[in-house]
């Protein structure tokens, strides 16, 4: 068999093995050899198998491959119908845009959807095929994350994303997409009833820290997230024709709630965006696109760290407002409504705050009485 050579004239020739029946070696007039198993199937139609090349297989080697694949066929199953569907089976970067347009149709932050997908699931998964994944891989890499910082629900929303790519696929007959690999694997709780304030010496340390970043809009960017209280978006996105400096106020046209709200502006914050200059749309461009930050997360990552803040995540900087608004004594419906909560209960996490506020406020009027109660008079 190794010395066989194709004759002049012929594209191939086949080679069959005498001692198994249907196994063969094709030799092509350039000299390649190709293992294969021929074989009759139900329909009394000859099919052949391509085994594999014969400069990567010995004789033996696939030999054994063809009794494995002789055997399935005799017990009913098709390899070769097999074979063809895992050829179908798309990676993840391949149905991403079949996912996209079908989530664009009805969600309304679907661009949050598409920068998860681009900026953290494609470049780790994006060349695996459905069938590729498993969950405790998926497990481990989205833990890692949280471990490097990132907040646990923003992680929770890349396993939901991935969950209802798989769920998606299954649902349109994509090969590969049969089993849903984070099935039962259960979110973690973001535990985000945990609130991270801000004191005025740690602000003071964060605002040399990001001053000092290379990136020169994060500084301005983390100030206008402190004055506004605005979700980091709000912030990023931001373009000039939203901003009102002679009413002071910020027009957010798509809110988390759906709604377009005004985010009223402090002298502060108005001194800020006065100082910026409008190269572009965009109010907080990143200076070598002209277009918003993908993220920032580098750059904070960096800036908190050299402020020893490691813990201090961006959405922090919206809650530090709400506890300082609480802290001057504004209720709580004045919280909601600069934090632009659409119900008050959102807002009732900062209540203790509030409590502390106003039982300062009765201590000082106890104390302008000049009465003390304590005990009964003698």
């Amino acid at each position: 068999m190794h010395s066989a050579i194709c004759p002049p004239g012929k594209k191939k020739i086949t080679l069959f093995d005498e001692a198994f029946k249907g196994f063969i070696c094709e030799i092509g007039f350039t000299g390649r050899r190709t293992y294969a198993l021929r074989h009759i199937n139900d329909r009394g139609t000859q099919c052949q198998y391509k085994i594999g090349d014969a400069s990567v297989l010995t004789a033996d080697q696939a030999r054994k491959i063809a009794q494995q694949v002789k055997a399935q066929y005799l017990t009913g199953e098709n390899p070769q119908q097999k074979r063809k569907v895992k050829r179908q089976v798309p990676t993840l970067a391949e149905i991403t845009p079949r996912y996209m347009e079908h989530v664009k149709s009805y969600k309304r932050a679907a661009d949050i959807d598409e920068r998860y997908l681009r900026l953290h699931l494609l470049p780790r998964f994006g060349k695996l095929h459905l069938d590729e994944f498993k969950q405790a891989e998926i497990v481990e890499w989205l833990n890692g994350k949280v471990k490097d910082g990132y907040a646990q629900a923003t992680v929770n929303r890349w396993q939901v994303i991935l969950s209802h790519i798989f769920r998606l696929a299954g649902e349109w007959g994509i090969p590969g997409a049969e089993r849903n690999p984070l099935k039962g694997a259960k979110l973690k709780d973001p535990n985000n009833m945990v609130e991270r304030f801000l004191s005025t010496e740690e602000i003071a340390r964060l605002k040399v820290a990001v001053e000092q970043s290379e990136n020169p809009m994060l500084a301005p960017i983390v100030a206008l997230l402190l004055l506004t209280g605005c979700r980091k978006r709000e912030i990023l996105d931001l373009q000039w024709d939203q901003v009102d400096l002679e009413r002071r106020t910020l027009r957010i046209d798509r809110t988390k709630a759906g709604k377009v709200r005004r985010v009223p502006l402090s002298d502060d914050a108005v001194a800020v965006l006065t100082s910026l200059p409008q190269v572009c749309p965009y109010v907080l461009p990143n200076l070598k696109t002209m277009k918003p930050h993908g993220s920032i997360f580098n750059a904070w990552n960096t800036a908190r760290k050299r402020a020893g803040l490691k813990d201090v995540r961006v959405h922090d900087l919206r809650h530090t407002l709400a506890s300082q608004l609480a802290g001057a004594g504004h209720s709580l419906w004045v919280i909601a409504n600069v934090l632009g909560h659409s119900q008050t209960r959102t807002t009732e996490r900062y209540a203790h705050l509030s409590g502390e506020t106003l039982r300062s406020a009765v201590n000082s009027a106890a104390k302008v009485s000049g009465t003390t109660w304590a005990s009964p008079a003698e």
